[in-house]
Parts: structure tokens; C-alpha cells; sequence
């Protein structure tokens, strides 16, 4: 068993943890407040003309991507029409024929290609915005006439000079891709809120 010092230690660790995770937040919110509104204003614009939203990512950004599909198709905290939301992320047939046929690089935007219309919204996360598939589909959306709204962390990376003036960052305050993990759930969370919110009326 740890030893009462070795508890501590871990405990004084937890702390701090909480308290980066506190000022990231604090700092991203200074930066990210009016864009999170431009954003979630494009995404509605997106669903009130009846287009959807593609989301994808690697990984835990993977899980994100999959976490905004489920809470546009079900519901996130109100009853509500289902919203038309596809990640990008979950089909193994399709994923691993590209992957294996083309390049892992090309994983997302050969989807983008079938599935994206004029009119739909890429959500494309990527912690360090240098994800090479999520950079391809950046540019494959672009290609077809779809609008991006992107997650990233650090400095933005590859992905936010592909982006366009019509499209929308969302860059979490921070270099550590847990803190940058944090927010973009943050992020999404707040998007599902909003977009509830504008179907629905305010929320007390």
C-alpha cells in the first residue's frame, strides 16, 4: 500500500492538475468567448437549411468527433428533432479499405468527398492542428463548397492556415494535449448548448 507520504504527493499532484486545468480554461475562455457564438452561429446556419455536419479526429479527438455526432442525433439536454450529424470516424469497412487501398492520410477527406455537400459544416479536431487526415479533409471540404469550423490547441499548427475567412478556429489556450483535450469537450459542449437553445428557446 502507498504510504502516507506518497498519498500526499499524489494528492498535491491532483491539485495542481485542477488548477492548470482552471487557468486554461480562464484563458481560453478570454480568447475563444465571441468565436464559440460565430461558430455555433454556423452550425445552425448549417442545420436550419437543412445540410449536416461531418465532424473527425485521431484518437481522443476521434471520441470527441464521435461524442458531437451522438449529441446532435439523439438529444443533449432537451427533447428535440433529431439533427443531421455524421462522424467520420466509426465505419471499420470503410476506414480500413481507404486506409489500406490510398493512405492513412487520406482516411477523412475520401469521405468528405462522397458524403460532403455545399452547404455542410466539416467539425475538424485535431489537439495539435498538424494531423495530416484532418489537414486533407480540411482541404477536401473546402473543395466542396463546405465551411469548417476547427478544434485545435497550441499554436493552431497546418490546419489553421488552411482555414478561410468563412471559416472558424476554436483554438484551446495551452501546449498540453490533456488541458487541449479538456477544452475542446468544453467546446463542444457549449456548441450542443447553443445550438438547443436557438431550436428550443433559452434554457432557464
Amino acid at each position: 500500500m502507498p504510504n502516507d507520504t506518497s498519498r500526499d504527493e499524489r494528492a498535491d499532484l491532483i491539485g495542481r492538475l485542477f488548477a492548470d486545468s482552471a487557468r486554461t480554461n480562464a484563458a481560453t475562455l478570454a480568447a475563444m468567448q465571441t468565436r464559440l457564438v460565430t461558430a455555433a452561429d454556423q452550425l445552425i446556419a448549417c442545420l436550419d437549411q437543412g445540410h449536416k455536419i461531418l465532424s473527425c479526429g485521431n484518437g481522443g479527438s476521434a471520441g470527441d468527433a464521435q461524442h458531437f455526432s451522438s449529441e446532435l442525433i439523439n438529444r443533449f439536454e432537451r427533447e428535440r428533432r433529431a439533427l443531421p450529424a455524421v462522424a467520420l470516424t466509426t465505419e471499420s469497412s470503410t476506414l480500413t479499405a481507404i486506409a489500406n487501398d490510398y493512405d492513412y492520410d487520406r482516411l477523412f477527406s475520401r469521405q468528405v468527398e462522397a458524403l460532403g455537400q455545399p452547404g455542410d459544416v466539416l467539425l475538424a479536431i485535431s489537439t495539435s492542428g498538424n494531423s495530416a487526415n484532418v489537414c486533407k479533409a480540411v482541404t477536401a471540404a473546402h473543395e466542396r463548397g463546405m465551411t469548417v469550423v476547427a478544434l485545435t490547441g497550441k499554436d493552431g499548427g497546418r490546419m489553421a492556415g488552411l482555414l478561410g475567412e468563412t471559416d472558424c478556429e476554436l483554438r484551446a489556450a495551452s501546449q498540453i494535449t490533456a488541458r487541449i483535450q479538456e477544452m475542446h469537450l468544453l467546446f463542444i459542449h457549449c456548441l450542443c448548448r447553443l445550438i438547443e437553445d436557438h431550436l428550443l428557446g433559452p434554457q432557464d
